[in-house]
C-alpha cells in the first residue's frame, strides 16, 4: 500500500525514492510485524485466557508438559495478522506472487483455525478428521500450485543443488510436486510445534534463508552470476518473507520458554505452507529439505517410528515421537532441547546459503 501511495511521490520529493527498494521495504514489513505482534500480544494472551482457550496436553506425554495445560492457544492469529498485514503495506500489491502467498498462507491458517476452533472452543476430543484436513491442504496445495504454474514465463525445472547442469522439466508435473512440497512442509511445521519456541525458532531462520534467496531469484544480475533460475516478479517475495520473519520473532516474545501463549495448528500450517510456496515460487524446492532440515527430521521421526511400531508390532526406534520429546525422555531440560534444535536450524541454514557457491 505505501509502495503505491508514497513511492510516485518521488519525481516531488525525492525522499519517497526509497521505496522503490526491495531492501528498504522488507526491512519495515519485518518491524512492523514484529511491532503488532509485540503491541497485541499482550492482549490476545488475555482475550483466549478470558474465552478459555487453552493447550490441551496428553498424558502420555513427558510429566512436565502436564503444568503447560490451559495456555492460551491459537496465537497463530496473531501472526496471521501481524505477517498479513505487514505484506499489505509494504508489497508491490501489482505482484501476482504477493498475492499467492497470502492466499497459500491465510487458506492454510483457516484450516488450522478450524482445527483449533473444534477442539478448543467447541472441546471435542478430535478436531477436523486427519482425512477431512489432510484433503482440504492437499486441495488447497494444488489451487497455489496451478496459480503459480501458469504464471507467466514460469519454469518447470526443478533446480538440484549442487548439480548446475541436473535440471529435470517436470512439465504438467510440477503442479503435483509443488502441491507435494507446499502440504508436506506444512505439516512438517506442524510436527515441531510441540515445546516453547520449538518450531517459531527454525521458522525465523527460515523466513531469513528464503529472504536472500528471494531477492537474488528476483535479480536477473545476481540470479545469472550465481547461475540460479531467474523468477521475474520473485523479488518482491523478500517483503513477504521479512513479514513471516518479523512477526516470528514477535510472536517469540511470548511463545519463548516458559510459553504465555502457543500458535496452534493456525499458526504452524499456514507458516509451513507459506515456507513451502516460497521454496516453490523461488525455485529453490529441493533446498527446502536443507533449508528446513530440522523440520524434514521431526517429520521423519514420526514415519518412522509409526512404520517402525506397525511392523514389529509394538517396538519403538525413539521413546516417543517427534523427535523432540525423544531427548526429553532421555533427561534433556527443555530449554536445552529448544536451544539446540534451534543450532541445528542455523547450522542448516548456513550450509544451504553455501551451495549457492557449490555448483
Amino acid at each position: 500500500m505505501f509502495y503505491h501511495l508514497l513511492y510516485p511521490l518521488h519525481t516531488t520529493f525525492s525522499v519517497f525514492n526509497v521505496f522503490r527498494y526491495i531492501t528498504f521495504r522488507t526491512i519495515y514489513a519485518s518491524l512492523t510485524a514484529f511491532a503488532i505482534c509485540v503491541l497485541l500480544g499482550p492482549w490476545v494472551i488475555r482475550r483466549l485466557t478470558r474465552l478459555q482457550i487453552g493447550q490441551y496436553v496428553r498424558d502420555d506425554g513427558p510429566q512436565s508438559h502436564l503444568q503447560k495445560a490451559g495456555t492460551p492457544t491459537m496465537g497463530g492469529t496473531l501472526i496471521l495478522f501481524a505477517m498479513v498485514t505487514a505484506t499489505l503495506l509494504w508489497s508491490n500489491l501489482a505482484n501476482p506472487f504477493v498475492w499467492i502467498a497470502l492466499l497459500s498462507t491465510v487458506g492454510f491458517g483457516l484450516i488450522g483455525l478450524a482445527d483449533d476452533y473444534l477442539m478448543q472452543v467447541k472441546k471435542r476430543s478430535q478436531g477436523l478428521t486427519v482425512r477431512g484436513k489432510f484433503a482440504l491442504q492437499v486441495c488447497l496445495a494444488l489451487l497455489v500450485a496451478l496459480l503459480v504454474f501458469i504464471s507467466p514465463d514460469f519454469s518447470t525445472r526443478v533446480t538440484i543443488p549442487f548439480f548446475k547442469q541436473l535440471t529435470p522439466d517436470l512439465g504438467w508435473g510440477y503442479v503435483l510436486f509443488a502441491a507435494l512440497v507446499i502440504t508436506a512442509t506444512s505439516n512438517a511445521v506442524n510436527l515441531t510445534d510441540g515445546l516453547d519456541g520449538l518450531a517459531i525458532g527454525p521458522m525465523i531462520i527460515a523466513s531469513a534463508t528464503y529472504m536472500f534467496f528471494a531477492y537474488v531469484a528476483g535479480h536477473s544480475r545476481f540470479a545469472e552470476y550465481l547461475q540460479l533460475t531467474y523468477v521475474a516478479g520473485s523479488g518482491e517475495i523478500t517483503v513477504f518473507c521479512g513479514a513471516m520473519a518479523g512477526a516470528g520473532l514477535g510472536f517469540l516474545w511470548f511463545n519463548a520458554y516458559p510459553a504465555q501463549i502457543f500458535m496452534g495448528d493456525t499458526g504452524s500450517l499456514s507458516l509451513g505452507a507459506a515456507l513451502g510456496t516460497v521454496a516453490v515460487i523461488t525455485k529453490q524446492e529441493i533446498l527446502l529439505v536443507l533449508v528446513g532440515g530440522l523440520f524434514v527430521i521431526e517429520a521423519l521421526s514420526v514415519i518412522f517410528q509409526v512404520g517402525f511400531f506397525k511392523m514389529t508390532r509394538g517396538r519403538r526406534i525413539f521413546r516417543m515421537a517427534p523427535l523432540h520429546h525423544h531427548f526429553e525422555l532421555k533427561g534433556w531440560a527443555e530449554p536445552k532441547v529448544i536451544v539446540r534444535f534451534w543450532i541445528i536450524a542455523i547450522t542448516l541454514a548456513l550450509m544451504s546459503l553455501s551451495t549457492l557457491k557449490l555448483r
